[in-house]
Order: C-alpha cells, then sequence, then structure tokens
C-alpha cells in the first residue's frame, strides 16, 4: 500500500458485515469533511493452513475475482460515484496486523464493533478490540445501523 504521507488518509476495515458497511459510510463522510482520501482494506486468511491438518479452504484464491466482489460490494454500500473515489486494498494476513500496519500515519483507522466471526452477545469484535489498544492514529468504532 503505497502512500503519499501529505494526504490525509482514512482507513477503513471491511469485512461484509452490516457495522463494516456502517464503517465504510462513515469513514466516506468523515473523509469529506476533512479533505482525505479513503483506504478500504479487507483481509483475508487461510484458516487450518499452518495446523496439522490439511487446508479448510480452496488454496486457489482468484485475486482477480476477489477484487471484483470487493468492488462490487464497495459500489452496493455506497453508490458507484461514492465507490469510485476509495481505494480498495486486498491483503492477505492476520486481520489486527493488517489494519495496524495500514493505518501507520492515517488521520483515523475505523472499523467496525462486531465483524463477521465471533459472539453476537459481544460489546466488541476481536479486531476491533485489538486495533482500539494498538493504533498509532485516532481509531472511530461504528456500530451496525439499526432499523
Amino acid at each position: 500500500m503505497d502512500r503519499d504521507v501529505s494526504e490525509r488518509r482514512v482507513v477503513v476495515g471491511v469485512d461484509g458485515s452490516p457495522s463494516s458497511y456502517a464503517a465504510l459510510r462513515w469513514a466516506l463522510r468523515y473523509a469529506g469533511l476533512v479533505g482525505g482520501v479513503v483506504e478500504a482494506v479487507a483481509v483475508w486468511e487461510l484458516p487450518g493452513l499452518y495446523g496439522w491438518s490439511g487446508p479448510a479452504v480452496d488454496m486457489d484464491l482468484d485475486m482477480e475475482e476477489a477484487r471484483d466482489r470487493m468492488r462490487q460490494e464497495l459500489t452496493d454500500v455506497l453508490g458507484a460515484d461514492a465507490a469510485g473515489s476509495v481505494r480498495s486494498h486486498l491483503v492477505h494476513g492476520n486481520a489486527t496486523d493488517v489494519l495496524l500496519r495500514a493505518a501507520e500515519g492515517a488521520e483515523a483507522l475505523v472499523v467496525g464493533s462486531r465483524g463477521r466471526g465471533g459472539f453476537a452477545r459481544a460489546l466488541l469484535g476481536s479486531v476491533s478490540q485489538q486495533v482500539s489498544q494498538h493504533a498509532t492514529c485516532p481509531v472511530v468504532i461504528v456500530r451496525a445501523e439499526s432499523g
């Protein structure tokens, strides 16, 4: 993720959850207020890859197809015009580590309160909790819009 250190970046974690969509919309509004750009970061891991058993997922992840799906997801959530202004990044690794690296020098890191995994009653997801404790920039945690 090459960066222009002079521009104001708002990094947002996107994982397909309702709260990540709310975070994406919040990040876009905030970037507009501060004259910044939005960088949407989606992270993928291969669960089971390093355990004693074989991988639980298809090793032949089609990166181009995944990027197309991410772009379509951004368009579905934000509309075509707004989605076109968002820089999207699909990164392999641990979600917390990737988001913390992406947010270095950013105006803010925006994440949803709960991601796709975890427990429904948890107030914060593990990633949002970890980035809130370790980020070097302000962190905004957005709840899913109810209604």
